[in-house]
């Protein structure tokens, strides 16, 4: 008894449709109902220590959101952390919420600063989702001790 992969091959193409294509249908742009806000970059105490970055996100849509990098210009890496200085992978905001990356708490850490980035001037952080989708905001630099 011989039976055909064709049916099987086909079925299996078809699911894969829009993924093999790039395309992937179950990303949904962030839109406006997401926005990152209050961002602002403390700089180290000490030239080449990490700086402090820290921003709220708000989600006005009705998913949620998770966020799972955040990238910062003119640092050469970035990284969400705990206030206890765990690295976190990824961070939930529930619809309707607002997270803050604050002082004391969750914040980013910024690695190895350039030189251009200095207070009183930008810096824009990228918070990235989950599926791709993403947000910027511009920091605000301070510097170390500023309020």
């Amino acid at each position: 008894m011989t039976k055909s992969i064709w049916p099987a091959l086909a079925l299996a193409l078809a699911a894969l449709g829009p993924a093999a294509c790039g395309d992937d249908a179950s990303v949904v742009p962030a839109g406006p109902a997401v926005a990152a806000t209050n961002a602002r970059l403390m700089l180290p105490a000490v030239a080449g220590n990490p700086g402090a970055v820290y921003f709220d996100v708000a989600n006005g849509s009705d998913r949620n959101m998770v966020i799972r990098a955040v990238s910062v210009a003119g640092a050469s890496n970035a990284m969400m952390h705990t206030a206890d200085m765990q690295e976190m992978s990824q961070v939930m905001v529930p619809p309707g919420e607002t997270v803050k990356f604050e002082d004391g708490k969750q914040h980013v850490m910024a690695v190895d600063l350039a030189d251009t980035v200095k207070a009183g001037g930008k810096a824009e952080v990228t918070v990235t989702f989950v599926g791709g989708d993403e947000v910027k905001a511009q920091a605000d630099v301070h510097a170390a001790g500023d309020r």
